[in-house]
């Protein structure tokens, strides 16, 4: 198994900047993809960010239009998502998640492993 714990969180004014970290431990040689997504109560848990753990490919939802970035740390099994120009729309709950493949990094149901969520609060 792998387990994965989000941190930093918090709140911002809108126009902020946020670093989300994921430290994954366990099992970490079935992380292939980790990736980022969002939710907000009431609506479906959207994709935010993928790559995968050994190179070769990063992606992005739609909405995020350059704004963020996704990263890791191989020696720190650290996985990170940094924030930049915030709107109070980004407000959500941050979930990190983790899979053993590379197929449909948007799809929510194909991930085998989430950490609990950080909150993420923009202000206007």
């Amino acid at each position: 198994q792998v387990q994965l714990v989000e941190s930093g969180g918090g709140l911002v004014q809108a126009g902020g900047s946020l670093r989300l970290s994921c430290a994954a431990s366990g099992r970490t040689l079935l992380v292939y993809t980790m990736a980022w997504f969002r939710q907000v109560p009431g609506k479906e848990r959207e994709f935010v960010a993928a790559l995968y753990w050994s190179g070769g490919g990063v992606f992005y939802g739609d909405f995020v239009k350059g704004r963020f970035t996704i990263s890791r740390d191989n020696s720190k099994k650290t996985g990170f998502l940094q924030m930049d120009s915030l709107k109070p729309e980004d407000t959500a709950v941050y979930y990190c998640a983790a899979k053993p493949t590379a197929s449909i990094v948007g799809d929510k149901s194909g991930y085998d492993y989430w950490g609990q969520g950080t909150q993420v609060t923009v202000s206007s």
